[in-house]
C-alpha cells in the first residue's frame, strides 16, 4: 500500500466513527432548476448526471451529516424571498422524507449523533440569505420551528439590515434590527452564519452574539484575496467567540487566478452591457459564455483548499475549523474535488500534511457538534430569562410603515 492509499485508508475508517458534516450544499436549488417543485422526478438512489450529489457518492464520501442550503436569488423583492424560501424548504423536507432509509431530518446535536449512529445522514437546514425572513422575526422563528438551524446573513447583496460583502454597504455593518435578528437567533438556539457578509457585518455580529458563530462556506482572505473570505483579524476573533470556520471548495475562492478569470469574464459581459444597451440577460450570458469557450478557465485544487484549511488552524486554530463544499451551489470545483464522494480525498491531504487523527476528527465534524451544542445551551439561558423579541424593523430602524 502506498503512502496515499495508506492515509485515505484511515480517513476511511475514521470516518466510521466520527460524522463528516458538511456545512453547505446547494442539492434543492439545483434539483429545482432541472425539475422546478417536481422533485419526485428524480431518483437520488442512482447516480444523477450533472449533479454533484446523490446518495451513492454520498456514501462513498463518508457523509454522516449534511446542512442542505435554503437558497433563493438576493434580487427578489423580500414578499417574493418568504414565499420561494418555504417553497425551498419543502424541497428539503421531501427530500429527507423520500429516502427514510438514507436521511432524517436533525434539530440537535443529538440528533447528528443519534442518527450518524443509526447508519443514516443526518440532515440539517441553512438559510441562506438573511432577506427572506422578510425583516420579520416571526418569520425567522417559523423558519426555525421547521428545522433551519442556520441562517447567512446576507447573500450577495445588502439587505434592508445587513451589509453583504459584494454589495456596496448601505449599514456600516448591522442595522439596530440587524442586532435584533441576531439576538433573536441566540435565543433561538439558530447558529449565526457570517459567510457572505462584510467584514463590518461580521465584527458586528460578533459584538451582538452570546454564542459561537459559524462560516457555513468560507476560505481565508489572506490566501486568496476574495471578499468572500475571511480576513485574519475577524479568524482571531472567532477563536475567542468559540466558532467555526467551514472551508469552502469553490474555485473562484480557494485560487486566485480562478477568481481573476471570473472577474475578466464578468468585465467582457459588463463592457457589452453599456455598448449594447438592447441586449437581453440571455444575449449577454452568451457573450460571457463565448469569451470563456475562448479562454480556458484555470484549474484550482484540492491542495489549495488544505492550504486554506492550514491558514485556518494557524490563525483561528484547529478548534474552530470545519468542512462548507458548497456543491451544487458553483461552476467550478477544484480538480479531486469534484462532488460529495471525494471528501476522504481532503482530509487525507491533510492527513499527510500532519494532521493527527484527533485534529482530523475536529474539522470533519465535532467542532460543529460543538458550537451546536453551545448554541443550545446559550437558547435555554436567553429562554428562561426572556421570550421572543417583539420589536420591528419599522420602529428599531425608524422606517416609514411597509419599509
Amino acid at each position: 500500500m502506498t503512502d496515499a492509499e495508506d492515509h485515505l485508508a484511515a480517513v476511511r475508517q475514521l470516518l466510521q466513527a466520527t460524522p463528516l458534516i458538511d456545512g453547505h450544499n446547494d442539492l434543492p436549488e439545483a434539483l429545482r432548476r432541472r425539475f422546478d417543485l417536481r422533485i419526485s422526478e428524480v431518483d437520488l438512489r442512482q447516480p444523477v448526471p450533472g449533479l454533484m450529489t446523490d446518495i451513492p457518492r454520498l456514501r462513498a464520501g463518508g457523509v454522516g451529516g449534511q446542512f442542505w442550503s435554503v437558497w433563493v436569488p438576493a434580487s427578489l423583492p423580500e414578499s417574493e424571498a418568504t414565499r420561494r424560501a418555504f417553497e425551498q424548504l419543502d424541497i428539503v423536507h421531501r427530500i429527507v422524507a423520500a429516502y427514510p432509509e438514507t436521511f432524517e431530518l436533525a434539530a440537535t446535536a443529538d440528533d447528528v449523533e443519534r442518527i450518524f449512529g443509526a447508519g443514516r445522514i443526518a440532515s440539517l437546514i441553512g438559510l441562506e440569505g438573511g432577506s427572506m425572513i422578510g425583516s420579520s422575526l416571526a418569520v425567522l422563528r417559523q423558519f426555525y420551528a421547521l428545522g433551519v438551524r442556520y441562517m447567512t446573513l446576507t447573500h450577495w447583496l445588502t439587505n434592508r439590515w445587513a451589509d453583504a460583502a459584494t454589495d456596496p454597504p448601505q449599514h456600516g455593518g448591522l442595522t439596530r434590527f440587524g442586532v435584533e435578528v441576531v439576538r433573536e437567533m441566540n435565543r433561538l438556539g439558530m447558529l449565526v452564519d457570517l459567510s457572505h457578509v462584510s467584514p463590518a457585518t461580521m465584527s458586528a455580529a460578533l459584538d451582538a452574539t452570546e454564542s459561537p458563530v459559524v462560516f457555513s462556506h468560507s476560505g481565508a482572505r489572506s490566501v486568496t484575496d476574495h471578499p468572500r473570505n475571511v480576513p485574519d483579524e475577524i479568524l482571531g476573533r472567532v477563536r475567542t467567540n468559540g466558532g467555526v470556520v467551514m472551508a469552502v471548495f469553490l474555485s473562484i475562492f480557494v485560487s486566485k487566478e480562478a477568481g481573476d478569470y471570473d472577474q475578466a469574464s464578468d468585465e467582457v459581459v459588463d463592457a457589452a452591457r453599456v455598448a449594447r444597451p438592447e441586449s437581453t440577460e440571455i444575449e449577454l450570458m452568451e457573450i460571457g459564455r463565448s469569451w470563456q469557450s475562448e479562454h480556458p478557465a484555470p484549474v484550482a485544487t484540492l491542495a489549495q483548499v488544505a492550504d486554506h484549511v492550514d491558514r485556518l488552524r494557524d490563525i483561528a486554530g484547529i478548534e474552530h475549523i470545519g468542512i462548507g463544499s458548497d456543491f451544487d451551489g458553483g461552476a467550478r470545483l477544484p480538480e479531486g474535488l469534484d462532488d460529495v464522494s471525494r471528501f476522504p480525498d481532503l482530509l487525507a491531504e491533510l492527513r499527510r500534511r500532519g494532521y493527527s487523527d484527533a485534529d482530523l476528527r475536529q474539522v470533519a465534524g465535532t467542532n460543529l457538534l460543538r458550537i451546536l451544542r453551545e448554541a443550545e445551551s446559550v437558547a435555554r439561558r436567553l429562554q428562561a430569562e426572556h421570550g421572543p423579541s417583539e420589536l420591528t424593523i419599522e420602529e428599531l430602524d425608524e422606517l416609514p410603515p411597509n419599509g
